[in-house]
């Protein structure tokens, strides 16, 4: 349980840290749901972001980081990010997100 409430910390404190992204706090389970509308915009492949598909696939394309858009699950404009991995995945993850937001303006 600790390991897990120490996981979910480090998630959604480096999920806040990226500029466009908020999460709030999970209960439960072993995810962060964080809203990433605030990434619309961004470039991407000669276009630019306009959904959360789009975010989700961004950061598969730029930061290699994989997460699970929340449209299919009536929840457009989320990602849902697993922390059932260890603090070095997820200190790694969020690092290449927070390059890649960087890099992308």
């Amino acid at each position: 349980r600790d390991a897990f409430e120490r996981r979910r910390n480090l998630m959604v404190d480096g999920l806040r840290s990226i500029p466009g992204v908020s999460c709030r706090m999970p209960e439960g389970a072993f995810y962060a749901f964080a809203d990433v509308r605030g990434l619309y915009g961004l470039p991407f492949k000669g276009g630019e972001v306009k959904s959360d598909l789009d975010v989700a696939m961004w950061l598969l394309h730029d930061a290699h980081v994989a997460s699970v858009a929340g449209t299919p699950f009536g929840a457009p404009g989320y990602l849902r990010f697993s922390y059932a991995c260890s603090e070095d995945d997820i200190r790694a993850g969020i690092e290449a997100i927070q390059r890649a937001r960087r890099a992308a303006g």
